[in-house]
């Protein structure tokens, strides 16, 4: 009996004066995000730039750090997890904004106040970031289910 292998087909090349594309967006690398690691990824850094932020009073600092977590996390995720990236950043934010104050406050009370304050400043952070991780979801093929 004779095995024989049929060759394996070969990849079809661009023609000639033109570069093979990859989709818009995505990243070089092998390294993606699935969509519940993304969210960790996010929820960890918020909670570490807000701890940062009530300790050293940089809000500036922390807003432009989340905006750009926020790119950067949306990047590294794999398609299939955009949808729950595009939902998560203000409540990742409001979550590291409330753990940080809650660690850092002497009182519940001034917690609370501190929430509130931190929040209201930041705010133009927050919708900035939210923008930002759509745009490029959406630059990189996520479609959102409309039901009619």
């Amino acid at each position: 009996m004779t095995q024989t292998r049929t060759p394996a087909p070969s990849p079809q090349k661009a023609p000639a004066g033109t570069a093979a594309r990859s989709p818009r967006l995505e990243p070089a690398g092998s390294f993606r995000f699935t969509g519940r690691g993304a969210i960790v990824a996010l929820s960890g850094f918020c909670f570490g730039i807000m701890l940062l932020a009530a300790w050293t009073g940089w809000g500036a600092v922390a807003g432009a750090a989340f905006v750009c977590g926020c790119g950067v996390i949306t990047y590294y995720t794999r398609t299939g997890g955009l949808r729950a990236v595009v939902v998560c950043p203000p409540l990742l934010f409001f979550a590291g904004t409330a753990g940080a104050e809650l660690v850092i406050a002497p009182s519940t009370f001034l917690a609370a106040e501190q929430i509130l304050v931190r929040l209201g400043t930041l705010a133009p952070w927050l919708f900035t970031g939210t923008a930002l991780t759509i745009v490029i979801a959406v630059g990189r093929g996520y479609r959102p289910v409309t039901r009619g």
